[in-house]
């Protein structure tokens, strides 16, 4: 396969559809899209996520130095869409789409109550790269839809129905089936 260079972009596949949850002035609860972000740390168990300093969330997380991380369902692709359309300077941003706003049991942030998944985050740390920071936090709870649980109990991501962001395309994409055994499909080879 011939490769065709295409120069340096914010180009991965695929990026998550993060839901930043922090409260503004006030204690406005507000949100933002952010697909610059994932699991960082194992030990601790820790998420970073990359806010340009023009965004209300960021002087928010400077703040309060606290946040959620939602995951949305393909239900709510809209709703999520619009937590990136518009800023949380002017616009009431859960009112607006009708989500509903809770606090969390371990930050003074808020989550999604819609979405599936939520992660409640205290900031470990920051690191700015370039016109972003990279907010590293610290994962102190994981809440689960119990709806969105196998029989195994574990989160099933087939339930949960996440998507991704293509941000080449500026596209939403959906998730297929399990292609494989993930530790396991690979000791095919030592055989």
């Amino acid at each position: 396969m011939k490769k065709i260079s295409i120069g340096p972009r914010t180009l991965l596949y695929p990026h998550p559809d993060l839901i930043i949850g922090t409260y503004g002035p006030g204690g406005r609860p507000d949100a933002m899209v952010a697909a610059w972000g994932g699991i960082c740390s194992s030990q601790p168990p820790a998420v970073a996520v990359s806010v340009q300093k023009v965004r209300q969330t960021y002087e928010n997380l400077m703040c309060e130095r606290e946040f959620t991380v939602s995951i949305p369902s393909v239900d709510y692709v809209k709703e999520a869409d619009y937590f990136g359309i518009v800023s949380g300077r002017d616009t009431d941003k859960f009112a607006a789409t009708g989500l509903t706003p809770v606090k969390g049991d371990l930050v003074n942030a808020p989550y999604v109550e819609e979405f599936p998944v939520v992660l409640e985050c205290r900031l470990l740390q920051t690191v700015e790269i370039g016109v972003h920071t990279q907010f590293i936090g610290e994962i102190l709870d994981v809440k689960v839809d119990e709806s969105v649980l196998g029989p195994d109990g574990k989160p099933d991501i087939a339930k949960i129905r996440p998507f991704a962001y293509d941000s080449m395309r500026r596209e939403y994409y959906g998730f297929g089936g399990v292609i494989a055994k993930a530790f396991s499909v690979g000791r095919e080879i030592e055989k």
